[in-house]
């Protein structure tokens, strides 16, 4: 989940703070005459979105994704900055997540089609289903955290239940991943990969030798 946008999860500035910097996003030092900065584009984005700030977030990131093709920020086929800034947007007045879980509701969120009530209320939709897969999938990765902590009484050490933190928070691992964030070393992170696969704790996806991912089997 690391990405080049600013505002991830260490609660950088939001998109409609400063959305230059929340996208990396900057003019080419041999722009030609002729084409509209960045900024500018990026300025009329967030002026149209101020008069809309009375409104609910969640209105507001249906708002601000539909707007952004016709302010010029980026091109009909490609939403993938749009949706991003949608989910932040979404879950701006939020006190855990930094951005909504606006892809597990389905790609309907996410059409163009239609009249403006039916894109706000298909967007509502989306974001009612996201939100409610969301909130399955933490209730199911709480029960394995708390089987897995069981099953991994007999380990010793810190590596045991840091990498069972590092696999609670994150979807995908890899071994250099969960060496970095836990600390370990690396033959440690795959001798506990090895023993919690061998009792359906996590399962590796690639079915590689190499570059091989591991998830928790909730």
């Amino acid at each position: 989940r690391q990405s080049r946008f600013k505002g991830n999860a260490t609660g950088g500035p939001g998109p409609d703070v400063d959305l230059s910097a929340f996208l990396d996003r900057r003019d080419p030092e041999n722009m030609v005459d002729e084409a509209e900065p960045f900024a500018d584009r990026a300025g009329g984005w967030l002026d149209l979105m101020a008069q809309a700030a009375d409104l609910h977030p969640i209105t507001r990131a249906c708002m601000g994704f539909h707007l952004w093709s016709l302010a010029g920020l980026g091109q009909q086929s490609n939403r993938m900055e749009a949706a991003v800034t949608a989910s932040r947007i979404a879950a701006h007045e939020g006190e855990g997540a930094i951005f909504a879980p606006l892809a597990m509701g389905g790609a309907g969120a996410l059409r163009a089609g239609g009249p403006p009530a039916e894109r706000l209320a298909r967007g509502l939709e989306k974001m009612e289903t996201a939100c409610l897969t969301a909130m399955r999938h933490l209730d199911d990765i709480e029960t394995w955290s708390a089987l897995a902590e069981a099953e991994m009484t007999p380990l010793s050490g810190k590596t045991p239940p840091a990498l069972r933190g590092v696999l609670t928070e994150w979807p995908l691992v890899s071994a250099p991943m969960a060496e970095a964030l836990t600390g370990a070393s690396r033959a440690a992170v795959q001798r506990n990969l090895a023993w919690m696969e061998a009792r359906d704790l996590v399962r590796e996806l690639t079915g590689q030798g190499r570059f091989r991912m591991w998830r928790a089997t909730n």
